[in-house]
């Protein structure tokens, strides 16, 4: 395991970090995703050294690193605001850990020119922070923190100062990075972020990690409501569950009846569709457990497939079409319809955690 935190506990004011245990893989891109607020920036801290925590280890590659300086931790950070010195070149900017660590001159200008060439800012080296591009900017801090070498690579939102026309660029920099064997921690409120680079990712909420693991683990199977509000689910609801001889359903708080597969299942809980799962109609799916419910049109939005419907049944469904599915089928506002979805599309989520506020 190349990065491992023990029940770490930090107390900042009014908020706390609360128990985080965290492994790293070597070679893991591992994204931390959560609110500003949540505790993610306080945790890398934590990790990096700037601040001690008040219980709990950190461990890198199987040594205690709690106590450590940082600067012998082996743990490089970027920072969200970069923190570039304004009166330096990029080339003095680069160099100064370098400068720090009381390296050959030689050795520094070499390590130099390679962060420079694999950041793509060659080229820029004689500028002045203040002549750079928000993205040129990142570079130029992730070559500061890459020449250091460090084990691992702590990036607080890095995409924060970034235009949204050269996030794209930053992100295959970055996926570039990690397949040569740099093994990241990255920190971000976006889901998109998380989806198009973690092959590991933990959500954290009020000072604690609440869910962990693939991607697809997390956000297909989320284990409450506000994870599975990060995933775009909108369809939530709180239902009874009932079992008459081999028919499993559940009556949802608005009186809406769902037949279910077999299972166990608790007196009550939260369930949750995915958008993506519901079929629109308006004679109904036809098929063995399906799902048919009548309702009406209430709004339709513009949305990046296509369109998202919101379907008033009693309790309110939204549901994904494609714009080729609206062209040929012309749906309206005020409309009588058919939602219609597999009764295993349907998950249970966080059994006890419907009363949790999320």
């Amino acid at each position: 395991m190349m990065l491992r935190t023990e029940r770490l506990c930090k107390r900042l004011d009014s908020f706390q970090l609360q128990e985080i245990s965290l492994e790293v893989s070597r070679g893991d891109y591992y994204v931390l995703l959560g609110r500003s607020g949540a505790g993610k920036t306080q945790l890398l801290e934590l990790i990096c050294g700037l601040t001690p925590p008040d219980k709990g280890k950190i461990i890198l590659e199987g040594e205690d690193i709690t106590r450590k300086r940082v600067q012998d931790r082996g743990i490089g950070l970027v920072f969200q605001d970069l923190a570039l010195f304004p009166h330096f070149s990029v080339k003095d900017n680069i160099m100064y850990p370098l400068r720090i660590m009381k390296l050959p001159l030689k050795e520094r200008v070499d390590r130099v020119q390679r962060a420079a060439e694999e950041m793509n800012i060659a080229d820029l080296l004689l500028r002045k922070p203040e002549n750079l591009s928000g993205g040129e900017k990142q570079r130029v801090a992730l070559a500061r923190t890459l020449v250091t070498q460090p084990k691992i690579l702590l990036l607080d939102e890095p995409m924060a100062s970034v235009d949204a026309s050269l996030k794209d660029s930053i992100r295959r920099m970055l996926r570039r990075l990690n397949r040569n064997g740099q093994t990241i921690v990255h920190v971000t409120h976006d889901f998109g972020e998380a989806i198009s680079l973690a092959s590991r990712v933990g959500v954290m909420h009020n000072g604690r990690i609440i869910q962990e693991g693939t991607p697809g683990e997390v956000f297909t199977h989320p284990a409450n409501r506000f994870v599975a509000r990060y995933a775009g689910i909108k369809n939530f609801f709180r239902a009874t569950f009932v079992r008459s001889y081999n028919r499993f359903s559940c009556i949802t708080d608005n009186r809406t009846e769902f037949k279910l597969p077999k299972g166990d299942y608790p007196s009550s809980g939260l369930l949750i569709l995915a958008a993506a799962d519901v079929l629109l109609s308006r004679q109904g799916a036809a098929g063995v457990q399906i799902n048919n419910i009548h309702g009406v049109i209430e709004d339709i939005v513009p949305s990046p497939i296509g369109y998202e419907i919101t379907v008033n049944a009693g309790d309110h469904f939204f549901a994904d079409i494609t714009r080729r599915e609206m062209d040929d089928q012309k749906y309206v506002a005020g409309e009588p319809v058919i939602i219609s979805f597999r009764t295993d599309s349907l998950k249970l989520v966080g059994e006890g955690e419907e009363k949790k506020e999320y």
